[in-house]
């Protein structure tokens, strides 16, 4: 039996006849379910490929009561995540989700910023990746009111949040960038963070804090919303010069903060590195195309995301796919950069100033002891211009 091109798509019931069988022998052929014969299994493959057959996804979802689809969540706001041009720190986390989940034949389902309202409880899904919950997360609270099951990018940081989360090793992050600043010259680096309860600020907090016990620093953080944007890292940054005019070094975790803190910086008339050298968490577009740009670390999310659509799909029984867990090809540090390796929690070492010394103690968590948390590939230090100093 042949269905000409352009006549209608061939059925299941084409198939069958085709291969002399009855439609459930089709259906479990196809589905890999069932007692069939495996050479009728294969035989029955054939004839429906040279028929063109292709399965009806929506019955087959509706047999199975699942959706395919996971979503992709967070309450960070886009000013922050993504900004105007939405090329940001979530949509990078997006693009490698979503091919990694196609892997597996799930489609991803990306969620505007969850802040109150009804975001997740319209969407038909099977699970999701939270990125970077704070305490009070509301995606979470939607999450779990659907009892839906779901993984974290971040460590979550409400007491009695459970989730298995892949870490994106937030104190190391800020070890690296202020071992970077000291062996530039810092004296009195400030930092800067989102106010909040997220795993960047909380663990940058303590890091930082160590880091200045250790050094002698006196310790300088200000806090800016999230919601705020550049503007509000201009504001701050601003401020902080007039209370804290012996800074140094400003290490400001959020990159639109960042961009708002040169900007600050430049109309306080001092000079970036020369005065005040400033780095960020973030290496994407702000810190590639900020003028100068700014140092940064590369967290690797491409690796990152695609590991937590993996942990995901484990709860949900999906066999691992193809190529999960190898090395990470990421994209290049931009021009004019150099990225700085790191070998197991050792010094941090640059060209120009030799190597650092006095690393602090990389941090740990309960929850990555207990066997929750799935290391993300070690974050690299991308040195630019804004805290090399001629």
């Amino acid at each position: 039996m042949t269905i000409s091109r352009g006549a209608r798509r061939p059925t299941i019931a084409d198939v069958a006849e085709a291969a002399s069988v009855s439609r459930t022998t089709v259906s479990h052929a196809l589905n890999g379910i069932g007692k069939v014969d495996p050479r009728t299994r294969e035989r029955i493959k054939k004839i429906a490929a040279d028929l063109g057959y292709r399965p009806n996804l929506r019955a087959q979802r509706l047999r199975r009561g699942e959706a395919r689809a996971i979503a992709l969540a967070s309450s960070m706001p886009f000013a922050v995540a993504g900004g105007p041009s939405r090329l940001g720190f979530y949509m990078e986390v997006a693009a490698a989700a979503a091919e990694r989940a196609l892997v597996h034949e799930y489609a991803l389902v990306l969620i505007p910023p969850v802040q109150s309202g009804s975001a997740l409880y319209t969407v038909d899904i099977d699970g999701a990746i939270v990125v970077e919950p704070a305490a009070d997360d509301a995606a979470v609270a939607q999450l779990r009111e659907r009892g839906l099951p779901y993984v974290t990018l971040g460590r979550p940081t409400a007491p009695d949040d459970d989730a298995p989360y892949v870490d994106l090793h937030g104190g190391r992050v800020v070890e690296l960038l202020l071992d970077h600043l000291r062996a530039q010259g810092a004296r009195r680096p400030a930092l800067v963070v989102g106010a909040g309860t997220r795993h960047s600020s909380v663990d940058a907090r303590a890091a930082y804090e160590r880091a200045a016990a250790a050094h002698g620093w006196t310790p300088v953080v200000a806090c800016a919303p999230e919601d705020g944007g550049e503007q509000a890292g201009y504001d701050r940054c601003a401020a902080l010069l007039t209370e804290h005019p012996g800074v140094d070094a400003l290490c400001v975790l959020v990159d639109a903060f960042a961009v708002g803190a040169v900007r600050a910086l430049r109309d306080a008339g001092r000079r970036v590195p020369d005065d005040v050298m400033v780095v960020t968490r973030y290496d994407g577009l702000r810190a590639r195309t900020c003028e100068p740009p700014l140092t940064a670390v590369d967290l690797r999310l491409d690796r990152a995301a695609a590991d937590a659509v993996e942990l995901l799909l484990g709860r949900l029984g999906a066999q691992p796919g193809a190529g999960a867990g190898e090395s990470a090809t990421g994209a290049g540090a931009g021009a004019g950069a150099r990225a700085v390796g790191d070998s197991g929690g050792g010094p941090v070492g640059d060209s120009r100033s030799g190597s650092v010394g006095g690393t602090v103690g990389r941090s740990g968590d309960d929850g990555e002891r207990a066997g929750r948390g799935v290391p993300a590939p070690e974050p690299r230090l991308v040195v630019r211009a804004s805290s090399l100093r001629r």
